[in-house]
């Protein structure tokens, strides 16, 4: 497994990307983005290329099945943490509904704040309050940068 990337860069990069507008699959800083766009977006200014296309996806945070499509992703690129030990720069996979698989993202930038992309409000950043924390069901660290 490759080490992860410093935090306060992850941290830096994923603030860069506040006031950026919800768009349903786009990842273009101030521009458009969804949750997974604004990943995507950091993953770029982080770490490096993207390593593979990412499919048209739903938008159903209530969807259900045997797969928990996002974190199985991300296990492919990135170094799994519990989640009760996540820390500013982890990459956070929430669960929106009990019994749904995994659908939303967001970035922690302190130990009590996280940012997001979320429809109507765009990019921002809020507190990771209780309802948020019992939402979380994966964490990983961004590797570090490519070096080809």
């Amino acid at each position: 497994m490759t080490a992860a990337t410093d935090s306060m860069c992850v941290v830096a990069a994923a603030r860069s990307w506040l006031g950026t507008p919800y768009h349903d699959q786009a990842s273009l800083k101030g521009v458009g983005c969804d949750c997974l766009g604004l990943a995507r977006g950091v993953w770029r200014e982080v770490v490096g290329s993207e390593p593979f296309p990412i499919p048209p996806y739903s938008r159903d945070w209530g969807e259900t099945g045997p797969v928990e499509v996002l974190a199985e992703g991300a296990r492919r690129m990135m170094p799994e943490i519990d989640p009760a030990f996540a820390e500013p720069g982890a990459l956070l996979l929430f669960r929106m509904r009990s019994c749904a698989i995994a659908k939303h993202v967001g970035i922690m930038t302190a130990p009590d704040r996280f940012v997001h992309g979320y429809e109507r409000l765009g990019v921002i950043e809020q507190a990771l309050t209780p309802v948020w924390r019992r939402r979380i069901a994966f964490a990983f660290h961004f590797p570090a940068r490519d070096s080809g």
